[in-house]
C-alpha cells in the first residue's frame, strides 16, 4: 500500500515511528515549515522533521507555508498514485484538490470520541473540563473541520475487535502525557482499521453532527490565571496548559538599588507548572500564604491552590521551596488577575 502522511508535533512523530515499525512507510511526508523557537528565535525544525532525518529513513519530507505552496506540490503528491493518506496533528484544512488525490481519500487521527471536541485544542479541552475519559477517533476527512465519517468506534466485526479508542484521563495527566497516551492508543487503533478499511469490511459512518462541540486555537493569554476561579479549575489549568503556555500569574518583586539605596518594583511572569488543590478558605482571594506544612498557597475563588513547580519569567523550573529561598517576600503578596 502506497500512502502519504501529513502531521507536525510530537502526536504525529508517535503515530509515524509505530506505522513504519508495523511495515507502513509513507512515499512522502508533509509536516510544517520550520520555524524561529525560544528567545533567540533558533530556526528549528518540526518533530516530524527531526524523526525522519535523524532516522535517516529515506523519506521525501514538503513544508509547504500555505495553501499556495500545497497546491504546488499537488503534481508530486499525484504522481506518487497513492492509495491512502493519514494526517495526525497536521494543523491545517486541506484543500478538495489534495482530498481528491488518494484513491482511499485521507484519514485523519483526532484525539477526541467525536462529535465531541472538533478542533485544535481537544486534549486541552478535556483536562479543563474535568473530563474522566477522553479517546482516540479514526475519520475520514472532508473539507470541514473534524466533521467526516468515523472509520473507528463502530461495532466491530470480530477480525477487527479492539477498535474502541478509549482511555481514562488520570488526575495527574498533563496535555502532554494525555497526548503521548492517546498518540499510542491512536496508531494502534490505525494499524488494527486499515485492513479493514481498505478491504471495504469497514464501512465509516456519519457522525451526528447535533452533537458536535469545538474547541479553539489555544493563546498564550488562555493561561493567564484569574484567581476568582476555584482551586479545581486552576489546577486543570496548570495541567491542560503544560508544556505551553502554562498557566501563568505575575507578582511583583522588589528591587535593591544599593548605589542610590532606593528600592522598586518590577512585574514579572510566574509560570505554575504543577500544582494540588487545598481545602483552605481563611484568606483573601489571591494571598500567598504558608500551609501549616510550610508549603506554599494561593487563595482562590474556591478553596486554594498549592504550588508545588514554578518558574520566574526568565529562570529554572524550581520546586516551591527552592523558589521561597530567594523571595521570601512571596509570602503574603496578593497576586492579581
Amino acid at each position: 500500500m502506497k500512502f502519504v502522511f501529513f502531521g507536525t508535533p510530537e502526536f504525529a512523530t508517535i503515530i509515524l515511528e509505530k506505522l513504519i515499525a508495523s511495515g507502513y512507510t509513507p512515499s512522502v511526508v508533509v509536516c510544517s515549515p520550520d520555524e524561529p523557537v525560544g528567545r533567540n528565535k533558533i530556526i528549528t525544525s518540526p518533530p516530524v522533521k527531526r524523526l525522519i532525518v535523524n532516522s535517516k529513513w529515506p523519506i521525501e519530507i514538503f513544508q509547504p507555508a500555505t495553501k499556495a505552496e500545497l497546491l504546488a506540490i499537488s503534481h508530486k503528491l499525484s504522481s506518487i498514485q497513492p492509495d491512502l493518506a493519514i494526517i495526525a496533528a497536521y494543523g491545517k484544512i486541506l484543500p478538495k484538490e489534495i482530498l481528491d488525490i488518494p484513491c482511499f481519500g485521507f484519514i485523519n487521527i483526532h484525539p477526541s470520541l467525536l462529535p465531541k471536541y472538533r478542533g485544535p485544542s481537544p486534549i486541552q479541552a478535556a483536562i479543563l473540563n474535568g473530563d474522566e475519559e477522553t479517546g482516540v477517533t479514526i475519520m475520514k476527512v472532508d473539507e470541514e473541520m473534524d466533521h467526516g465519517k468515523i472509520i473507528s468506534n463502530l461495532p466491530p466485526a470480530p477480525r477487527f475487535a479492539g477498535r474502541a479508542g478509549k482511555t481514562q484521563i488520570s488526575k495527574l495527566d498533563t496535555y502532554e502525557s494525555l497526548s503521548q497516551k492517546l498518540a499510542v492508543l491512536g496508531a494502534s487503533l490505525l494499524i488494527k482499521i486499515i485492513p479493514g478499511y481498505i478491504s471495504g469490511e469497514i464501512k465509516p459512518v456519519e457522525q451526528d453532527h447535533d452533537k458536535a462541540t469545538y474547541t479553539k486555537i489555544i493563546k498564550k493569554e488562555n493561561g493567564k490565571i484569574d484567581w476568582n476561579k476555584s482551586a479545581a479549575k486552576i489546577e486543570r489549568m496548570t495541567r491542560a496548559y503544560y508544556p505551553w503556555p502554562t498557566a501563568w500569574t505575575h507578582i511583583k518583586l522588589k528591587i535593591q538599588n544599593s548605589k542610590i539605596k532606593t528600592t522598586s518594583q518590577n512585574s514579572k511572569l510566574l509560570k505554575i507548572l504543577e500544582a494540588e488543590i487545598l481545602n483552605e478558605d481563611d484568606h483573601k482571594i489571591g494571598e500567598v500564604f504558608l500551609t501549616k506544612n510550610n508549603l506554599i498557597a494561593v487563595k482562590c475563588g474556591e478553596k486554594s491552590l498549592i504550588i508545588k513547580k514554578l518558574q520566574l519569567e526568565g529562570g529554572k523550573v524550581l520546586t516551591a521551596k527552592e523558589f521561597l529561598n530567594g523571595h521570601r517576600g512571596f509570602i503574603g503578596s496578593v497576586l492579581n488577575n
